[in-house]
């Protein structure tokens, strides 16, 4: 055996005596917002040892070491932490990465997010591996409660077609069967996008014109991500009526854009902004 193939065995090894044979994962590296804040909301927070660059919430993460980003985790840098469970969401590469991990004895757990169906499903499923499945299930019945008073407060509401646009350059929004077109559907409006078999499809501002909304959400982030937001002085978006009428909806809320333990308070925010009348909790 060479000196880097041992290494790696023991580092394995280490990782595979750091959590009892069938017991609760102790040590855990989280490579999303979602699950690194799904951990925390468990209250399970102090056996987060390692993070990815962009989780930031609860405030104390950000004292927890750095491990890469979402799609470029540090395989290096997880196993000097001495994990025994890696978690986080779908994702483009993460399939061959989990298969790594596994390889070294490291558990792994990257479910699909993309409903509230499946976070609930992700609630339950990361707390059965941190022992504690009952808070899971707790977890769980309140994201389904929020939902459920949402659902509620519009009932018989118009819905307005609207647009969910994330980036610019170019246009990309979101399609059928995405979190967000789910988001859209709850908070009592219909997705502009149909008969599109992509999540994220791109567009041309003719195409935008031609769709003509009701409401643009603006998650593009604006100055933090590419230094532009949806404007009336925007070439192009100007034209878009609901632009040009004010019905622009800015999306930068963390818990409206995260599909995590906080994306029925996010549900409710959207709902807001689209039914500016309704009594929503």
């Amino acid at each position: 055996m060479d000196r880097r193939a041992f290494l790696a065995a023991l580092a394995a090894l280490a990782c595979a005596r750091a959590r009892p044979a069938g017991g609760p994962a102790l040590r855990v590296v989280s490579l999303s917002p979602a699950t690194t804040e799904a951990v925390f909301a468990l209250g399970h927070g102090p056996r987060v040892v390692g993070r990815s660059r962009y989780c930031d919430f609860p405030p104390e993460v950000k004292s927890v070491p750095p491990v890469g980003g979402f799609v470029d985790p540090s395989l290096e840098a997880i196993l000097g932490v001495k994990p025994d469970l890696v978690v986080g969401v779908q994702g483009p590469g993460l399939r061959d990465f989990a298969e790594r991990l596994d390889a070294r004895g490291i558990g792994t757990f990257f479910p699909p997010t993309q409903s509230f169906a499946e976070i609930g499903a992700m609630l339950v499923g990361l707390a059965r591996r941190l022992g504690d499945e009952s808070r899971g299930e707790a977890e769980r019945t309140r994201l389904e409660r929020e939902r459920l008073q949402v659902e509620q407060a519009i009932v018989g509401r118009p819905r307005p077609r609207a647009l969910f646009v994330f980036g610019l350059r170019p246009i990309v929004v979101a399609g059928a069967g995405s979190f967000p077109d789910e988001m859209l559907r709850l908070a009592g409006a219909s997705n502009a996008i149909v008969g599109d078999e992509q999540r994220f499809p791109t567009l041309g501002v003719e195409r935008v014109l031609a769709l003509d909304p009701d409401v643009v959400i603006d998650a593009t982030g604006g100055a933090m991500r590419e230094g532009i937001s949806i404007t009336k002085d925007l070439p192009g978006w100007g034209e878009i009526r609901a632009v040009r009428e004010g019905r622009l909806i800015v999306a930068s809320d963390d818990r409206l854009l995260r599909p995590g333990p906080r994306v029925g308070q996010g549900l409710a925010i959207l709902a807001r902004a689209l039914h500016p009348g309704a009594s929503i909790p």
